[in-house]
């Protein structure tokens, strides 16, 4: 039978090519390719499919390494790109809730702390502080990114394909585990830290509560946040700036209407951080409908709308202070905006916000958060 169909399969091979070859119709591959061409049967017919690859055919599968260089552990740890593959399982679990996104969370906190006037340098309040560190940072921070990560795996199977869910080095059960684990964890301290606290209302609890569903409705559908650039945007950077202020305050002190707005304030200038994520994402957003800023008003237009938003924020932050009577944090925090515009933004983002997106962050990112420290200094007397 085997040599039947061999017979049959030359014989078809030989009549194609001669009636074909004269009118260059049937192209022989010049390059060399990796897969061999395959020959299939069917019933009526023999089928032959080229053995050169095309690119739209494997787009969306995620290839067995990093790209080229390898990655670096030490990016794989701090889940942010370059990252190296990994199969130990709890280096990519740890990976998945990003821990380079964890100080603003941290440090909000410790504003927060300072904001409320009623922080003192010994075991218990420290012991406070840190757990409440935890919960904001490892625990919250690490629910969110890994619940984001699940919600993106589309998205990232087009821009990262090597990232650890579409890729297939962790499985969608120990995943969906992890998310749970997360977010029961945090919520689990923040009523701990009421109970400490003597509060009568759970406000630290609540406000977990609160960041976890807004977390949620950020990332997943049907409300997805996130399709939109300006509210997606504002929510992630009241997140990153309000809410851990907002515990750590309401942990030592009292949290005022005039902190809430003035956090609130603070987190146009998270949003502005936000966008900046955005541009290496343009790709796999335009192929989901994804409207993020970049998207929706192209890349010149959107890095612009980036640094003002940090600017203008901060720079509204110090006239506020300089009208409450606190002129020396006022000029302090105009200190810490002038590097921020020259030595970073007009140095490297302005010019490429894609090649400089963490660059920038790294560079800029230290002086905006000393700003919030000043502000919350400013705050508690």
């Amino acid at each position: 039978m085997s040599s039947v169909l061999n017979t049959v399969s030359s014989l078809r091979l030989s009549r194609i090519y001669r009636n074909y070859s004269n009118n260059n119709h049937l192209r022989v591959p010049t390059q060399s390719v990796s897969t061999p061409a395959s020959v299939s049967f069917t019933r009526r017919k023999l089928t032959v499919r080229a053995a050169d690859t095309d690119t739209n055919e494997v787009k969306s599968k995620a290839p067995d390494k990093a790209p080229a260089g390898g990655g670096s552990s030490f990016n794989q740890l701090l889940g942010i790109k370059g990252a190296a593959q990994e199969t130990n399982k709890w280096k990519i679990r740890l990976q998945l809730t990003k821990p380079v996104t964890w100080p603003p969370l941290v440090w909000g906190v410790v504003c927060g702390a300072a904001a409320s006037g009623n922080f003192h340098w010994n075991l218990e309040d420290v012991a406070k502080s840190i757990l409440c560190m935890i919960m904001s940072g490892p625990c919250l921070t690490g629910y969110t990114q890994t619940l984001n990560d699940w919600y993106d795996r589309e998205i990232d199977a087009i821009n990262e394909p090597y990232r650890p869910i579409p890729s297939g080095a962790i499985s969608e059960n120990e995943v969906v585990t992890q998310i749970w684990l997360l977010l029961l964890g945090g919520i689990g301290i923040a009523g701990l830290l009421d109970v400490w606290a003597g509060h009568d209302i759970p406000i630290v609890f609540y406000l977990a509560l609160g960041g976890s569903l807004l977390s949620y409705i950020y990332s997943a559908p049907p409300l997805k946040l996130k399709q939109n650039g300006w509210f997606g945007n504002f929510a992630l950077g009241a997140s990153y700036i309000s809410l851990p202020w907002w515990a750590g305050q309401a942990l030592f002190g009292t949290l005022t209407p005039d902190i809430i707005v003035l956090t609130l304030l603070y987190s146009i200038a998270g949003f502005g951080i936000a966008i900046v994520n955005d541009f290496k994402s343009v790709e796999g957003d335009k192929a989901l409908g994804l409207q993020s800023i970049p998207v929706a008003f192209g890349a010149e237009t959107a890095k612009w709308i980036c640094v003002g938003a940090i600017d203008i924020t901060q720079i509204s932050v110090a006239g506020y202070l300089l009208g409450a009577g606190k002129p020396y944090y006022a000029l302090a925090l105009l200190a810490l905006i002038v590097p921020q515009v020259v030595f970073q933004q007009f140095q490297y983002f302005l010019k490429d916000p894609v090649k400089y997106d963490v660059k920038y962050q790294a560079s800029a990112q230290p002086f905006l958060v000393l700003g919030l420290l000043v502000t919350a200094l400013a705050m508690s007397h």
